[in-house]
């Protein structure tokens, strides 16, 4: 017999999948932001400290590499300059424009904070290896763009 889910109920065995996704996922970015604080860091400004390792762009850029509006990272960035983190400094061929780059004390952060085993750890905890395995692939699946129909024409 097919359980009853309830997304009322206090229960997350009870959750729709939609709902526990999005619980599981709100746990773990507040446990993440917590680890990140020690660098004066967050889930939003990590992602800016990794592209930007790679080497300097405009915020159009960067928002788009991130996946955010240039709003969002704007007011990221401001705060991670404020850190000194990252740096804007004018384009070199065109003054309007300004060239985002991580500055030593930014690799640094990114070098400690970013360490892969906490992260894991706070996913993860209290599950055996096969199980981390399945979270994994499925979480996978679930991530992944969503693909365009094909055109049945096509086929």
């Amino acid at each position: 017999m097919e359980q009853e889910l309830d997304p009322a109920s206090t229960d997350p065995a009870d959750w729709p999948a939609g709902r526990l996704l999005s619980a599981a996922a709100r746990r773990v970015e507040r446990d993440w932001n917590a680890h990140l604080a020690a660098w004066d860091l967050n889930h939003a400004s990590l992602p800016v400290l990794v592209h930007l390792a790679i080497g300097p762009l405009s915020q159009r850029q960067l928002a788009a590499t991130c996946g955010v509006t240039e709003q969002t990272t704007s007011r990221v960035v401001a705060r991670m300059e404020r850190t000194g983190y990252v740096t804007r400094t004018p384009h070199a061929q065109d003054r309007r424009r300004l060239v985002l780059s991580i500055t030593d004390s930014g690799r640094a952060a990114l070098a400690v904070a970013s360490d892969r085993e906490p992260a894991e750890a706070m996913v993860t905890r209290g599950l055996t290896a096969d199980e981390v395995t399945e979270l994994r692939r499925l979480l996978t699946l679930v991530a992944r763009p969503e693909q365009p129909a094909e055109d049945p024409g096509l086929a």
